[in-house]
């Protein structure tokens, strides 16, 4: 029988991607449409794409698919038939990651989800395809020179905290489903101005343009690709880029270079910087932005109490090791003794394994304090909004 889900474990998969002697394309995609059995779709999918050595994060759900993936070159003609093949799928743009080292993802993943993006609004409640104009690269930076438009981030607040575009309204929200209801209230008195929307690939913007169109405002364009796309065509069409820094991504890269130009700070110490991380407190896990300085000082974690936390725990798994070395030791010379000293022997071996078996209170947890954990990707003694939004001049 098929195994429709990934059993082996990441470190033994990472091994794998790095030994790799060909070239990957990391893409992403998605549409709107009805899926009769989501099921059924999200296991020939699997199927298919994991035969094809396709890995990924895939969402399959009633109203569609939305899918980052990376692709062996050499299988791209086969994936891209099979996916034109699905009824649905046919013709659905592939956008093409900007920086690529073929380790953005290392296992497929595809996975049911009630909806494509949470919005925390009832199905129905307004329609899906209703949606803005769509805008192409070019058409988007003539747009945002029309008199009373107003540029949106319809990302999360650590992504256009290191890339945005010139003069964009950029909500302070933790997720998508914060951010609509907030973008409604930004743009009050606003609903016969141009509102130019934009996101990562496209498809929060699609969902979001027609949530505005039901809200009455008349004037909504999305980009159509979102940012992956708009600095594919700038750069294949030689147009002017007006998006600054770095396009932040759901995979192991968690960034693309855009533009030269570095938004953000490193938020320990202030120093500029735009590389994301996550803490290597693995019990937080803290998303944030860490300068290589402060990587250094603080062993890749958010807080000091994190790295105690790290560090205490890896001071105990070295002290079970070397536990646990003694013991066979131990015991082989246990092994060798006369059968007169056997019994005695076997005895002493035992109290000790016993001894050994108790916690070292150097790798209990409990000991050292715990980390104080910020909201996703907020600095230190920020961790509620500073404002509703944040505009960004040009």
């Amino acid at each position: 029988m098929t195994v429709l889900h990934n059993k082996v474990s990441r470190q033994l998969l990472r091994e794998r991607l790095m030994k790799e002697d060909f070239r990957r394309v990391t893409l992403s995609f998605y549409r709107y449409f009805y899926v009769d059995d989501v099921q059924a779709l999200r296991d020939a999918l699997y199927i298919k794409w994991s035969a094809l050595g396709c890995l990924g994060r895939i969402y399959v759900a009633r109203e569609g698919i939305n899918a980052q993936m990376s692709v062996p070159e050499h299988e791209m003609e086969a994936f891209t038939a099979h996916l034109h093949a699905v009824d649905g799928l046919q013709q659905v743009p592939l956008k093409i990651a900007v920086e690529d080292d073929g380790r953005s993802f290392i296992k497929l993943n595809v996975k049911i989800r009630p909806k494509l993006v949470a919005d925390g609004l009832a199905d129905g409640s307004f329609d899906v395809t209703n949606v803005g104009t769509h805008l192409t690269a070019e058409e988007f930076n003539q747009a945002m020179d029309l008199p009373g438009a107003v540029v949106v981030d319809m990302r999360n607040h650590y992504e256009s905290e290191v890339g945005r575009f010139e003069g964009a309204v950029c909500p302070d929200a933790d997720t998508f489903r914060d951010e609509l209801p907030m973008v409604a209230q930004i743009l009050e008195g606003k609903e016969e101005q141009p509102v130019l929307l934009y996101c990562t690939g496209g498809i929060r913007c699609e969902k979001a343009s027609a949530y505005l169109r039901h809200k009455g405002f008349s004037q909504v364009h999305q980009l159509h690709g979102g940012i992956i796309d708009y600095v594919r065509q700038v750069r294949t069409q030689n147009l002017t880029n007006r998006f600054l820094g770095k396009n932040f991504v759901f995979d192991d890269r968690m960034g693309e270079r855009i533009s030269e130009h570095i938004l953000a700070a490193c938020h320990q110490c202030g120093q500029a910087c735009d590389e994301h991380v996550n803490c290597a407190n693995t019990a937080c896990h803290h998303l944030f932005i860490q300068c290589s300085t402060c990587r250094v000082a603080l062993s890749g974690c958010c807080s000091t109490e994190c790295q105690a936390i790290m560090e205490a725990h890896q001071a105990g798994q070295a002290e079970q090791g070397g536990q646990a070395e003694q013991a066979m030791h131990d015991g082989q010379a246990e092994q060798a003794m006369r059968d007169g000293q056997a019994e005695q022997g076997g005895q002493a071996m035992h109290d000790r394994q016993a001894e050994q078996a108790q916690p070292s209170p150097s790798n209990q947890p409990s000991s050292v304090a715990q980390p104080t954990v910020y909201r996703k990707g907020r600095p230190p003694g920020r961790t509620e909004a500073a404002a509703p939004h944040a505009v960004h001049p040009a």
